[in-house]
């Protein structure tokens, strides 16, 4: 449980949660409970979605979510939080002129304060590569996309 470093105070919070969820309170979320705790929060899920956020937490394959698979899901969502908050800075970096752009030779300046020795080809190829709607420059979507590895797949399938 320590490697997912949440304080006792979110253990205490997200078992709060948990027993919102746990409607019978048998210490598992099934798929229906899933479903009318996502109702109540304005959510629409269907069935196949509601299995889908099950299964992708549950470690031991019974179809339920147990509380330490909870705690998981949890701490994987505030790591995404933290990671996207990270992203933005980042990107912030880049986009000098803070038009959400991040153009060559935005790139290359950067690159070069970085110490890195690119080639004007090289820093388009770099553009080209993370440039998903071909307009010659990197909005935030292309950015988180290219940072989180996402293109690279889509690349590598056709």
């Amino acid at each position: 449980m320590s490697e997912l470093q949440l304080t006792e105070e979110q253990v205490a919070e997200f078992k709060e949660a948990f027993s919102l969820f746990d409607k019978d309170g048998d210490g598992c979320i099934t798929t229906k409970e899933l479903g009318t705790v996502m109702r109540s929060l304005g959510q629409n899920p269907t069935e196949t979605e509601l299995q889908d956020m099950i299964n992708e937490v549950d470690a031991d394959g019974n179809g339920t979510i147990d509380f330490s698979e909870f705690l998981t899901m949890m701490a994987r969502k505030m790591k995404e939080t933290d990671s996207e908050d990270e992203l933005r800075e980042a990107f912030k970096v880049f986009d000098k002129d803070g038009n959400g752009y991040i153009s060559a030779s935005e790139l290359r300046h950067v690159m070069r304060n970085l110490g890195e020795k690119l080639t004007d080809e090289e820093v388009d190829e770099m553009i080209k590569e993370a440039d998903i709607d071909g307009d010659g420059q990197v909005n935030y979507e292309e950015f988180v996309s290219m940072m989180m590895g996402e293109k690279h797949q889509q690349q590598s399938n056709k």
